[in-house]
């Protein structure tokens, strides 16, 4: 059985994350799983270099100190990781959803992975707790756990409203083609108004990969714009996200290698930067 793979944190995009993930539940009829994971550093702190500067019974005993207070810190996380999942669990209950939690300790990219085989989805905060006051960055996490995963990843945005309309910004590489072919095979998305959009000087290849991709969403039976509009990417899509009301953007994920990325910097990156509704992306 699919389910949906929600990660929680106890951060402000929390509650966003419980909202999207009932709403895919509700159109999937999937179960909600929740996962919270606690970083090594939540629960143990690293050891200092004490040597040279204590006597050997105050190294003792100051390394007593440490240990007593990692101890307490573990069982406090523990404790604040379960309350954490027992208001998710509650809220995706109160939408009428079933969920579960689950609670571990580690890599968050690690466990992701270990859990998202029967996912049909992964939805995750745009920042987490670290991050909630600094507006133009982006999760430690984010990036490491979309370009790992396997399935499609739903960036919630701060909060969440329905989704009537969504936009696939498509380049005619294959992440665009095989986020296309997902959205027009699975029940995510089905029956609302689609919005295609291909960004650059029109040419005759890349029109007609366009108008293939329109036939392959209509035969779907998804109402769908398309059209191409010249500029740069992440200023034409995030302008047309405003002005076409648009709820949900789709987009192919990290399509270049790293190394290129670090150069020449990351479309993906700077689109979930930019734009305020939920980014919904597929390797």
């Amino acid at each position: 059985m699919t389910r949906i793979l929600a990660c929680v944190d106890g951060s402000v995009y929390t509650q966003s994350v419980c909202d999207h993930a009932a709403w895919a539940a509700e159109r999937t009829g999937d179960a909600v799983e929740l996962l919270h994971v606690l970083g090594r550093r939540d629960v143990s702190s690293a050891p200092a270099d004490l040597s040279g500067s204590l006597s050997a019974d105050d190294r003792q005993k100051l390394l007593a100190e440490f240990t007593a207070h990692d101890e307490q810190r573990a069982k406090l996380m523990q404790v604040r990781g379960r309350s954490i999942l027992e208001e998710a669990k509650a809220r995706i209950q109160a939408a009428g959803q079933d969920a579960q939690g689950l609670l571990r300790q580690g890599d968050l990219v690690e466990t992701l992975a270990e859990f998202e085989a029967e996912a049909r989805l992964v939805v995750i905060g745009k920042r987490g707790e670290a991050a909630d006051f600094a507006r133009l960055h982006l999760g430690s996490n984010l990036e490491r756990a979309v370009r790992s995963s396997h399935k499609p990843v739903l960036v919630a945005s701060r909060a969440f409203r329905p989704v009537n309309r969504f936009l696939i910004a498509f380049d005619g590489g294959p992440s665009a083609t095989k986020a296309v072919d997902i959205i027009a095979q699975g029940p995510l998305l089905r029956g609302i108004e689609c919005h295609l959009l291909m960004v650059g000087s029109p040419k005759p290849q890349a029109e007609a990969a366009l108008d293939a991709a329109a036939a392959r969403l209509r035969e779907a039976g998804y109402p769908v714009h398309a059209e191409t509009r010249p500029g740069h990417a992440e200023e034409v899509i995030a302008a047309y996200v405003e002005q076409a009301g648009i709820d949900l953007l789709v987009m192919g994920a990290y399509g270049h290698s790293r190394i290129r990325n670090l150069i020449i910097g990351s479309t993906t990156t700077a689109m979930v930067r930019a734009c305020k509704v939920p980014v919904l992306m597929i390797r």
